[in-house]
């Protein structure tokens, strides 16, 4: 059974990120996409525009950890009305700390652009003390 078109969006984008094309990641996202970042630490909030997501926020995962977050995607499940929620592992170290975590995200797709990114954390005290 081939893998459902939203799907296969995502999959390629997590791929994106790990290689860090950020030019392959903008295509495949609205001018006005948005990302829901969760927590209370100086990474959360909600970053809105390509450029925002990819340089606010993404930049800034690269910078703060140095080059070392990484990201394994697990699961991907889709609804076939728009939506893909997808489950990760996401490691990495910053200022004498280490995460090592599980995570999601919950996309929104339209046609073939992603337009929203409502991301989710196992433990959000862990992450928020990371960050801090």
């Amino acid at each position: 059974m081939a893998e459902h078109p939203h799907a296969k969006i995502v999959r390629e984008g997590y791929e994106a990120f790990q290689r860090g094309d950020m030019d392959t990641l903008r295509s495949m996202m609205t001018g006005d996409c948005t990302h829901h970042v969760p927590g209370s630490h100086p990474l959360s909030g909600d970053y809105k525009g390509v450029d925002a997501v990819l340089n606010d926020y993404y930049g800034r995962l690269y910078s703060e950890t140095g080059g070392s977050f990484r990201v394994e995607l697990r699961n991907l499940f889709v609804d076939g009305r728009g939506h893909v929620m997808s489950v990760h592992h996401f490691t990495a170290d910053r200022a004498g700390k280490h995460i090592d975590e599980t995570g999601g995200i919950v996309f929104r797709i339209m046609g073939d652009k992603i337009t929203d990114l409502d991301e989710c954390v196992a433990d959000m005290e862990k992450a928020d003390q990371f960050w801090m």
